[in-house]
């Protein structure tokens, strides 16, 4: 899969109707002037089409306040802090994004990229130079589709067409906020369609050759009728006009979900997973490297329920083949919640077809601190380079450990030794060792062996296999 770097542009978000009717708030007041295919292109089309769409397009900024972090940091600010209370915050971090408005009442469609994170959205609707709060009404990171509102009504707005009647070759325009040039027009034609590329978006996307820049993030694409035809979303930066666009077709499928619920549900099995390499693979008497391996099964989570359990490998999933585990994350992610799948897995060299009923999938864990002082603890055998403590009260606030986790810490690692070559990092959680549950540093430095070691640990909310050879 080719590597793409999202272009970090701000938009604004717009709420739909659960049904998309073809008149009232989510028709436009001008109708577009009519060109058909085929016909000479008029002078002046581009003309009217800038006066057409522009009016309906917004920019948006966006802010998001930053704490000062604690680790490594002048003491003074902590002086400062028990002084006059709360957090010593950074300068606020600042960008400039687009957006479209769908609906008369003030709804706007954006990039959830565009609005993720900011604490502050304010949009300038035109020509004006008012800023206007704008409130999320719903958001989804793995279509990166949002909806924003301003208040007011009698707005100007984009009607939307139909992504799957456009044809490669056809004149598009792209309208936005390049670098925080306002209201900029850039024109070109549909290079291709049904680009398939997950990690920018889960939806396959149309690619244009139309200027896109930082800035024009959830603006819109429009054919020469004025109809939205999709939300411009990513640029590939090893190219020139290389650009890409969410679907229209698609996009509709998500707002109204988004605006009734504010998000986009997405199925959840409670597994932390993780690929097969060669070393697993022998490890577990796996034969080739297709599928995706169980590194942790979530207590009373669907996968638990189901029986599923470490070092399973997922082979198939409502009989679809698990190529890896992205695929497999995709599979489970577009299952509907509550929906009864067949599971093959792998255990032991065996296969077996287990049931499970996907769930939901919750709020994303947060990120682990930075520790703030050293920790002792017992020294792996073997020259393996690292050190284990037992969990106490100072080791789960330092790395924010879990409540519920009452493993043994990795406390230290020596600088070029086999465990930093392994990728083992202070604050890891062993949770077992050659295959064996380790409750205690003890049951750790019992389990060491001089050779190969595997290691089960947790991190940051995750579960990896680590192979650290003596």
């Amino acid at each position: 899969m080719k590597s793409f770097i999202l272009s970090i542009v701000f938009a604004v978000s717009a709420a739909s109707l659960l049904i998309l009717p073809s008149e009232g708030l989510w028709a436009q007041k001008k109708e577009p002037y009519a060109i058909k295919l085929g016909d000479p292109l008029p002078g002046n089309a581009f003309i009217e089409l800038n006066k057409l769409v522009n009016p309906a397009v917004v920019n948006i900024s966006t802010t998001q306040r930053q704490m000062m972090p604690r680790a490594n940091r002048d003491p003074y600010f902590d002086m400062l802090e028990q002084m006059f209370g709360g957090r010593i915050q950074r300068r606020p971090a600042q960008s400039l994004g687009s957006g479209f408005l769908i609906r008369e009442d003030g709804l706007i469609v954006t990039n959830n990229h565009v609005i993720d994170g900011a604490d502050i959205i304010q949009v300038q609707v035109g020509n004006s130079d008012k800023l206007m709060d704008a409130t999320v009404i719903g958001k989804d990171g793995r279509t990166d589709i949002a909806l924003i509102k301003i208040e007011g009504r009698g707005y100007p707005t984009l009607k939307l067409g139909a992504s799957s009647s456009t044809e490669v070759g056809e004149w598009v325009a792209a309208f936005g906020n390049p670098f925080g040039q306002a209201h900029t027009m850039s024109k070109g034609i549909i290079s291709a369609k049904g680009r398939d590329i997950s990690e920018i978006n889960r939806f396959p996307l149309l690619q244009t050759d139309t200027p896109i820049n930082p800035g024009n993030s959830g603006g819109p694409l429009v054919n020469l009728k004025g109809e939205v035809i999709g939300v411009n979303a990513a640029i590939d930066p090893r190219a020139q006009n290389i650009g890409f666009a969410i679907p229209i077709d698609e996009v509709k499928s998500v707002l109204p979900l988004l605006e009734k619920d504010g998000r986009i549900r997405s199925g959840y099995l409670g597994v932390v997973l993780a690929d097969l390499d060669p070393r697993i693979a022998s490890e577990l008497g796996v034969k080739d490297l297709d599928g995706a391996i169980v590194a942790q099964v979530e207590p009373k989570g669907p996968a638990a329920t189901a029986g599923l359990a470490p070092y399973d490998v997922i082979v198939e999933f409502a009989g679809k083949k698990v190529g890896d585990s992205g695929v497999l994350r995709t599979l489970v992610a577009d299952t509907p919640v509550g929906e009864k799948v067949p599971i093959k897995v792998v255990r032991d060299g065996k296969n077996r077809t287990l049931s499970v009923a996907v769930g939901e999938r919750p709020e994303a864990p947060t990120a682990r601190r930075p520790p703030r002082r050293e920790h002792r603890g017992s020294s792996a055998p073997h020259d393996l380079g690292f050190s284990v403590a037992d969990i106490n009260p100072a080791l789960r606030k330092d790395f924010d450990i879990p409540d519920d986790v009452k493993k043994p810490v990795v406390v230290g690692i020596e600088r070029g030794s086999p465990a930093a070559q392994a990728g083992l990092l202070p604050g890891d959680v062993i949770l077992d060792v050659n295959r064996r549950e380790a409750n205690s540093s003890t049951e750790v430095m019992k389990g060491l062996k001089k050779g190969t070691n595997t290691l089960r640990v947790f991190r940051q909310g995750t579960v990896l296999f680590l192979m650290i050879r003596a």
